[in-house]
């Protein structure tokens, strides 16, 4: 019963911090990323898809990302997809081919990517501390139904707070590293 308690917090907390990396991988740094764009959902005949599912992503060096639109029909939705996305991005078309050009970031644009950052992984370290909570509900239930004794429940928690302090260290080491490619 306590494994299976861990277990169940340690891949679920698994599962905050991939979407907590998956989430920084969409924020804007100074060098182009792929990430960036292909997850922008694009009208495709009433569908709403990703756009890397109607082209291929491609980076320029050194502050380029094209796109290789597989429907010459779909290049319209593309480009009127990225405009209208959140990211404030212009798209050139020629042809089939879509250009999109990365100014450089603006001093104030960094400090505000660096909030947003610190923002998000807030609303994970959250998340985690929920999930703790949750994990040491059900170890105190185990505990009051006999289904642990008391030396289990606190190696439980002990247990827990071990993996949540982890958890907690993988997101600052991510912090860092999107600080540190948003500033150069």
């Amino acid at each position: 019963m306590p494994t299976q308690i861990l277990e169940d917090f340690k891949t679920q907390s698994g599962h905050i911090v991939d979407t907590f990396k998956k989430e920084m991988s969409g924020i804007r740094t100074n060098r182009p990323t792929t990430a960036l764009i292909e997850n922008i959902k694009v009208d495709y005949y009433g569908q709403f898809l990703p756009l890397k599912q109607l082209g291929t992503v491609g980076i320029t060096p050194p502050r380029e990302i094209h796109i290789q639109v597989w429907d010459q029909s779909a290049v319209g939705s593309v480009v009127k997809a990225i405009e209208i996305s959140s990211l404030g991005l212009t798209a050139n078309t020629e042809g089939n081919i879509i250009r999109i050009y990365l100014p450089e970031l603006s001093l104030e644009r960094r400090e505000e990517l660096v909030k947003h950052v610190k923002r998000v992984a807030e609303d994970h370290r959250i998340k985690i501390r929920h999930l703790r909570d949750e994990i040491n509900k059900k170890a105190q239930k185990a505990f009051d139904d006999h289904e642990i004794n008391e030396d289990q429940k606190f190696k439980l928690k002990e247990e827990v707070q071990k993996q949540t302090d982890k958890v907690n260290q993988d997101i600052e080491k991510a912090i860092e590293a999107k600080i540190k490619e948003i500033s150069e």
